[in-house]
């Protein structure tokens, strides 16, 4: 079954209150792409002063920039506190998980019958995380860990998906009607050792959050992992992100993460370059990745 969109009345992301939109739209637009790095002392002790300059740089941008001084005995564990002590506590599960719930990302054999491109040193396309999760599993939030850059490459780039939202709408606002459909693109079944571990689902794009009023977005620039609804608008509009992705934006904000370095975000947009390792030399790549069902929550909370 489709998921709904869900547009709370009034508020910026109403098509119809153009007021709330363009006040908010003046203080996005304010605010620069590139964050300052929050320096931290230890991730398992993230002190008041820490915790509260990463939620005021994500409060503004969706996303914050972090260097570890200190080095943790045990990473998963480490980020497992990190996460709680910013209020994300329902970690996402997914097929290449460990135990733990934070999934080590590097080059690796997943014993699975796809490909998954985060296992490989090739280059990740434009996405949000967890695109394919269906009903209440959306990836609200993720953050991620560098233990060991590449010895070439890997860096990531990043784009608010409130700034999406903006240049999508104030292009045509028909296409964020488009985009906010219940069926506005279908996520193919995944199948994995002769079961389907995911049917086909529907959902929307863009939506709104009914408990805070957030808006969340859902996608992928993998042509064959999302079928798009065959509407003009819609298809329109999904050409539309593509090209805005090929030919650039001055919100994308690019960056290598070094060694004890980390990002954390409301799920917003994001990709990766493509990378070469050199394990005999010590550098083959490993970032650790934790995904929630939570937004970090505002600063006052």
């Amino acid at each position: 079954m489709p998921e709904p969109a869900i547009v709370r009345p009034g508020g910026p992301f109403d098509l119809d209150d153009a007021t709330a939109y363009q006040a908010w739209r003046r203080l996005k637009n304010a605010a620069g792409c590139a964050p300052k790095p929050v320096e931290i002392q230890d991730l398992t002790h993230l002190d008041d002063s820490e915790r509260a300059r990463i939620l005021d740089e994500c409060a503004v941008r969706n996303f914050a920039l972090f260097r570890v001084r200190g080095v943790a005995s045990d990473d998963e564990a480490a980020l497992q506190s990190f996460g709680r002590r910013l209020g994300l506590l329902d970690i996402d599960q997914n097929l290449c998980a460990e135990d733990s719930g934070v999934t080590a990302i590097t080059v690796k054999p997943t014993a699975t019958d796809n490909v998954y491109i985060p296992y490989t040193s090739r280059p990740l396309g434009w996405h949000t995380d967890g695109y394919y999760n269906a009903g209440l599993a959306q990836v609200r939030a993720w953050l991620l860990y560098c233990v060991q850059p590449a010895a070439e490459g890997g860096a990531n780039e990043l784009l608010d998906h409130e700034i999406a939202y903006i240049r999508v709408r104030d292009e045509n606002p028909g296409w964020i009607r488009a985009l906010m459909a219940p069926d506005a693109f279908t996520i193919p079944s995944n199948t994995e050792g002769g079961q389907q571990i995911r049917p086909d689902h529907s959902g929307p794009v863009f939506s709104v959050s009914p408990v805070d009023g957030s808006l969340h977005m859902r996608y992928s620039a993998r042509q064959r992992n999302v079928i798009w609804k065959d509407d003009p608008d819609t298809l329109a509009a999904s050409a539309f992100l593509l090209d805005l992705f090929q030919r650039g934006d001055d919100r994308m904000f690019r960056y290598r993460l070094a060694a004890g370095e980390g990002l954390i975000s409301n799920n917003v947009l994001h990709r990766r370059d493509g990378f070469r390792d050199a394990p005999e030399q010590g550098l083959k790549r490993l970032i650790y990745r934790a995904r929630y069902y939570q937004r970090l929550p505002r600063p006052e909370e």
